[in-house]
């Protein structure tokens, strides 16, 4: 069986920058939550900063969304090439 790389890209994009805007928002409402995952986030991410706003949340969706799907294309291909 054969994943679809450029299928798995885009679910792996769209969990991770859900994840991360899910996160976000939560923490814009009850600041403790989640703080560590936006930290770390910010650690990877260059220029995002979070808890500094709505523009701050949409940075790090649209980062999680661009890392997870490059990841998610990265897994993809190396588990079709492994199958073989």
């Amino acid at each position: 069986m054969k994943l679809n790389v450029k299928a798995f890209a885009l679910a792996a994009g769209l969990i991770w920058g859900g994840a991360i805007l899910f996160v976000g928002l939560a923490n814009m409402i009850w600041p403790p939550y989640g703080q560590a995952l936006l930290q770390l986030a910010a650690s990877v991410y260059p220029g995002y900063t979070p808890g500094t706003g709505l523009g701050s949340v949409i940075t790090g969706t649209v980062f999680g969304l661009v890392d997870g799907a490059i990841g998610g294309a990265i897994f993809a291909w190396l588990y079709n090439l492994l199958a073989k």
